[in-house]
């Protein structure tokens, strides 16, 4: 058969263009191994919970006496008794509210220097006994103020306190700090309407 070469071979077509000459790259394959780095984590965690301080709860921690049930008299002179109205205001007395002793009402940066002047007062002093009084619909965040101001206060109180010496032993008297929340009354709220009048 003439000229009928290469029949039966598929035809080769030619590639149009610029051929590239670069070399592919042959594809490594690859692994990590993640068992060092799950060790180490747990590593760090252990450390850091074992070593930072874990975060207390924001809360008063409060010392109930073990009479707490029982009724103890005390002396109307030592009591220095605040109250918070629902609208936020504060009123304050010392000894029993009457004509000659009137409910005051008092501002809440005046509060700490007040408790101050009064636990210091020479007749009363380290036997003051703060009767915090809150009307029933008074808000949370009024209350926390009061309470933190009492507290700022007792820095100084306490300060001044421990100057003195006891005469028995010779030793730095200890703060007696004595503070009670209690109802409000209706004898109370009826003075302090008066007051508003």
């Amino acid at each position: 058969m003439a000229g009928g070469g290469g029949g039966l071979t598929p035809p080769v077509r030619q590639k149009r263009g610029r051929q590239s000459r670069r070399k592919k790259k042959a594809r490594i394959g690859f692994s990590l191994d993640m068992t060092p780095l799950v060790d180490i984590t747990f590593l760090l965690l252990t450390f850091f919970m074992f070593t930072t301080t874990m975060l207390k709860p924001q809360i008063m921690e409060m010392k109930l006496p073990p009479e707490w049930l029982q009724d103890v008299e005390v002396k109307a002179s030592e009591l220095f008794t605040i109250n918070l109205m629902e609208d936020g205001t504060l009123f304050y007395y010392t000894g029993i509210a009457s004509a000659d002793n009137p409910i005051k009402k008092i501002a809440f940066d005046k509060l700490k220097s007040k408790a101050i002047e009064l636990n210091l007062k020479p007749n009363v002093k380290n036997r003051l006994i703060t009767v915090f009084k809150i009307e029933e619909s008074a808000k949370y965040d009024k209350v926390i103020k009061v309470l933190d101001e009492l507290n700022l206060a007792e820095v100084p109180i306490t300060e001044a306190i421990t100057k003195d010496k006891d005469p028995e032993t010779g030793e730095p008297v200890k703060r007696k700090r004595k503070f009670t929340i209690a109802p409000m009354r209706e004898d109370d709220l009826k003075k302090i309407e008066e007051l508003k009048k």
